[in-house]
């Protein structure tokens, strides 16, 4: 008998797996943060035979090449990666047996890299189920652009090819397990559901029902903007990370915090932005904990550029320390707990700006004062429609185009709230004023105000 394990990382869109029998069990694509694969082999009562990667990845740092160290464990790794470290290269059809009668088969699907490679867990020699890492996800498939976009095309054709084999050597009823597709933008379109099948997939996934030429028009036709620290995460992965470090970080009172901000440093805010709109440390930015904090974080600073971490409470950094570590921002510079009446020197460093909604905004605008309307969201979602009038800078460039944001009250919008308020937070530490929109777009008052692109 088997089992499998789901280990979500939710921040960054991903998942990790655990898989085995009675004794012993394969890690696939662990999280930086090893610590909690290893609780889950301890729930188990196993012991981790074999650590596996599908490929070298370019949205997170890994932790296999540590969960191997530590547990002893045999690290694989498709031959076909250029790394720098001592592992157990795995080509094509090589086998590996992990516990009785339950083995694990490799099988190339490069598309996503170009040595990608996924991991059939057999029983008894039949398949139950498919390690797939960026290949085949749940009605899509691993973005082809990460790698170097000369390759792009060639990658996308891959995948379409790579798809095929997966569905055509495996029987219907085998467990698709991606490691992308839960909002990490390694995925070339956002999986719709949250398990699925090979014959599932067979029916519904574009590189399964299209035929190659019309696949790769439309794979290449929506692909998103790369997050700009993916250019870091390769050759973290391809030199061999260093072990996570996850001791809390030095405490920051008033005085320190004030001449982190003065020296330029980014002092992050990881509070809910209902509360960090209500009042604020002046200069600090807005990334909510709970939010995609790695994601948009990680994105925006330059990277290398010192973070000192203020939350709620010690929990509250913590969490968000680990989820940093993952995107390979290990140590923050300080912290501090509470409120902005403990991070500032005196009432005059705490700032706040007003949220509001579309309705307001709808008002706003036939008022004497036209605000300036700055939409924060991606190319993608502004070509599906937007506010007339706006002005349009994706959040993730914001911190680079502040010149480009015409003079007066600027009323900033996203999808849901979260990038706006990311964005209030940096337009306000720039001395703006702002009002953040906190509603959706989606929202009946939005589509009053909405112009939709013809075609």
């Amino acid at each position: 008998m088997f089992f499998v394990d789901t280990l979500e990382i939710q921040g960054l869109g991903n998942r990790s797996y655990l898989a085995g029998g009675p004794e012993a069990a394969i890690a696939v694509d662990p999280p930086r943060d090893i610590d909690r694969v290893v609780t889950a082999t301890a729930r188990r009562g196993v012991r981790i035979a074999y650590v596996a990667e599908t490929h070298v990845h370019n949205d997170y740092v890994t932790g296999g090449l540590e969960l191997a160290r530590v547990t002893g464990a045999r690290y694989l790794v498709p031959a076909g990666a250029d790394v720098s470290f001592a592992r157990t290269p795995v080509a094509d059809g090589d086998t590996v047996t992990v516990d009785g009668q339950l083995t694990v088969r490799a099988l190339s699907t490069p598309g996503h890299t170009p040595h990608h490679t996924s991991y059939v867990l057999e029983e008894n020699g039949h398949g139950v189920a498919a390690f797939t890492g960026g290949s085949l996800l749940i009605g899509t498939v691993g973005r082809t652009d990460l790698v170097e976009p000369r390759l792009t095309e060639s990658l996308a054709r891959d995948q379409h090819r790579s798809a095929h084999r997966l569905a055509g050597s495996l029987d219907d009823d085998v467990q698709v397990l991606p490691t992308h597709g839960f909002g990490s933008f390694c995925s070339s379109e956002q999986a719709a559901g949250d398990s699925t099948t090979i014959g599932a997939e067979r029916k519904e996934n574009d590189a399964l029902t299209l035929d190659v030429e019309t696949f790769v028009s439309r794979l290449l036709t929506g692909l998103e903007d790369i997050p700009a620290y993916y250019v870091h995460m390769g050759p973290v992965n391809a030199a061999g990370p260093d072990p996570v470090d996850l001791t809390p970080p030095q405490q920051a009172g008033p005085e320190q915090i004030a001449a982190r901000l003065a020296s330029g440093e980014w002092v992050v805010d990881l509070r809910d932005r209902t509360a960090f709109a209500a009042g604020h440390l002046a200069g600090s930015y807005n990334f909510e904990g709970d939010g995609r904090l790695a994601t948009y974080l990680a994105w925006l600073i330059p990277w290398g550029k010192p973070v000192t971490l203020l939350g709620e409470s010690p929990e509250q950094v913590a969490d968000a320390q680990r989820e940093l570590a993952r995107v390979g921002i290990d140590r923050p510079a300080a912290a501090a707990s509470g409120g902005p009446s403990d991070w500032a020197r005196g009432a005059d460093e705490v700032a706040s700006f007003p949220r509001a909604g579309f309705d307001e905004l709808r008002a706003a605008l036939t008022g004497d004062e036209v605000p300036v309307v700055l939409d924060v969201r991606r190319d993608s979602e502004r070509a599906r429609g937007y506010v007339g009038g706006s002005v349009h800078i994706p959040v993730h460039e914001l911190h680079g185009r502040l010149a480009e944001v015409p003079p007066g009250v600027v009323w900033v919008h996203c999808a849901t709230g979260m990038r706006a308020t990311i964005a209030a937070s940096v337009l306000d530490a720039a001395g703006r004023s702002v009002v953040v929109i906190d509603d959706e777009f989606a929202s009946p008052a939005a589509e009053r105000l909405t112009v939709v692109p013809a075609g």
